[in-house]
């Protein structure tokens, strides 16, 4: 679906009608067999202004509609889920656009309604399934075979006796108790996944670019995208050289991260770019519309420039760069001006 097509149906609606617009749009998207990033993004840039204006019907439509779409986007998939369950329900269900660490939020945020729609889900986590059951019937408790884990078995027994000696003192306490559990689950991953970037040489990129990021050390943030990217170190470093955050889109770009993981990082090194909502917008659109293609592009130029580096007998300036890590003289404005707040 290119833009002309949105464009047409907007024409067609141009007397205020959001209503019609809103759910031609995504009755378009839906029929769409493989639809591109551009058309996912698109259809969000359209929607997402008019969720406020349209009715519950109409939210009720699309939500139906999307739950059995394969690439529903993101975005307005999360907006319905947040709706209550009677609008939500065929998403928090059947759509795969919806993550374990988002049902387990939906969950903390929305309580039991949510929590019986999500329940039903094929393929549910089980970890996610027992909470659910925990916070629906705080008695229930699953226990082991006695004869296969004896010791076991009595610890179990003797948290049971213990929740419902709780919850008959304070009622409601084991859906609470509930909901921790599952914030514990959300810190947990959170935890475990910033704990890669120490415990394995190939962690996650996303980890290690926002935790150096992050230590406001514009050494360890270069050599980290260098890495990233297969770029030289110098080129990385002029990534960032100037107060324009454009090279560094794209190269977060290039990497195909989501909108809110490339903003953590350009705003960990930029945090003086940012002092307003419209200023976060317009880098939000700016990174939407900044096609995949057209980073990769420029990635393609970085490397390129490295490869004559190295075919000139000038190597390239990587390893040196951990040398001078610790150096003050390596931050960048940017990163400086993270590390003091």
């Amino acid at each position: 679906m290119s833009s002309s097509d949105f464009r047409q149906i907007a024409i067609r609606t141009q007397s205020g009608k959001a209503e019609r617009l809103f759910r031609a749009a995504v009755s378009a998207f839906c029929s769409l067999t493989r639809p591109s990033r551009r058309e996912i993004g698109q259809l969000e840039d359209l929607t997402l202004p008019l969720f406020d204006d349209v009715s519950v019907e109409s939210r009720r439509y699309v939500a139906a509609a999307l739950s059995e779409c394969e690439y529903a986007p993101a975005a307005l998939v999360r907006r319905l889920c947040e709706e209550p369950v009677d609008i939500a329900a065929p998403l928090l269900i059947r759509s795969r656009a919806v993550s374990d660490i988002d049902l387990i939020a939906l969950i903390g945020r929305h309580g039991l309604p949510h929590a019986r729609a999500i329940a039903r889900r094929k393929d549910l986590n089980p970890t996610i399934a027992d909470l659910i059951r925990a916070l629906d019937r705080p008695t229930l408790v699953r226990t082991r075979d006695p004869e296969a884990a004896p010791a076991q078995s009595l610890v179990v027994k003797a948290q049971a006796t213990a929740d419902s000696a709780e919850t008959q003192q304070t009622p409601g306490v084991a859906a609470e108790s509930a909901r921790r559990k599952l914030r514990s689950m959300m810190r947990t991953g959170d935890q475990a996944l910033a704990a890669k970037i120490d415990a394995f040489p190939g962690a996650d990129t996303f980890v290690k670019l926002r935790e150096t990021a992050l230590t406001g050390n514009a050494a360890f943030f270069h050599t980290a995208l260098a890495d990233a990217l297969d770029i030289d170190f110098s080129i990385a470093q002029s990534l960032t050289a100037h107060q324009n955050y454009a090279p560094l889109l794209a190269a977060l770009r290039s990497l195909d991260f989501s909108e809110d993981r490339a903003f953590l990082i350009t705003v960990a090194v930029y945090p003086g770019l940012f002092p307003h909502p419209q200023a976060i917008r317009a880098y939000l659109d700016r990174y939407r519309l900044l096609h995949r293609d057209a980073a990769l592009d420029m990635v393609r130029e970085w490397k390129a420039e490295t490869l004559s580096k190295t075919v000139r007998g000038k190597p390239p300036a990587n390893g040196d760069s951990r040398r001078a890590s610790n150096s003050d003289e390596a931050d960048a404005p940017g990163l400086r001006a993270s590390s003091r707040k």
